[in-house]
């Protein structure tokens, strides 16, 4: 971060408690940090750090379900400008996960709508555990029928997308550019060979999308099995 210098930061499956995180996770001084954890330890949460303070922060979306278990955090900011960080639970368990994905999607997109019909500048940064199109995943083959890959989750996409509105801020600027991956599985070489996934996304108001001006991965270094996605916006 203090590389990169970034105006906002949002994290997804922080694992930890507030009260855990290291000094170097509370100490930067030129932010102003929120954190969402999940009632079970080890597990899930977001975080938003931003330059600016926020006038405003909602925390959870009023599932008492999916806010026990840390999963979205929201900052308003002076302008009208609202910035949110999302983590999407992911199927990948088994069957009874995969439900409680589909379920929190079918309500979340209610949300998807209400926020966008607010009528201000909005981006919601996430994990949301969904390759979109199939330049999104390294193999549409090995990927077929795999959670995260699934048709209902695609069409889900495709309605927040296409009939919502939400623009995939990656793509205005790389609108068809394949091998853009956010995300590695663990299979020996998957990293190594670029075998990923684009999980990862900024969604934004059509406000917004004339002023998305670069949008990269960072893979110098590995963090997780996830890579940063950065976004730049001209506002």
């Amino acid at each position: 971060m203090d590389a990169q210098d970034p105006d906002l930061v949002c994290l997804q499956e922080t694992k930890a408690q507030e009260h855990q995180l290291p000094p170097e996770a509370l100490d930067l001084t030129r932010y102003t940090s929120v954190f969402v954890d999940a009632q079970k330890k080890g597990y899930s949460g977001v975080a938003l750090y931003a330059k600016r303070p926020p006038l405003r922060v909602v925390r959870g979306l009023g599932m008492p379900d999916m806010d026990a278990e840390g999963r979205f955090v929201r900052m308003d900011f002076e302008g009208g400008l609202s910035v949110a960080s999302l983590y999407v639970p992911s199927g990948t368990t088994g069957p009874a996960r995969q439900a409680v994905k589909e379920q929190f999607l079918d309500r979340f997109i209610g949300d998807m709508v209400r926020m966008k019909n607010e009528g201000h500048p909005f981006i919601i940064c996430g994990d949301y555990n969904i390759a979109h199109r199939d330049i999104d995943v390294f193999s549409v083959k090995s990927c077929t029928g795999v959670t995260g890959f699934l048709p209902q989750e695609r069409a889900w996409m495709d309605d927040v997308i296409g009939r919502v509105g939400w623009v995939d801020a990656f793509r205005v600027v790389r609108p068809n550019e394949p091998k853009q991956f956010t995300w590695w599985s663990g299979w020996k070489g998957a990293w190594e060979k670029n075998l990923g996934w684009r999980i990862d996304y900024q969604l934004i108001t059509p406000d917004l999308a004339p002023h998305v001006r670069a949008a990269s991965i960072y893979k110098d270094e590995r963090f997780s099995d996830h890579a940063p996605v950065t976004i730049d916006y001209d506002l």
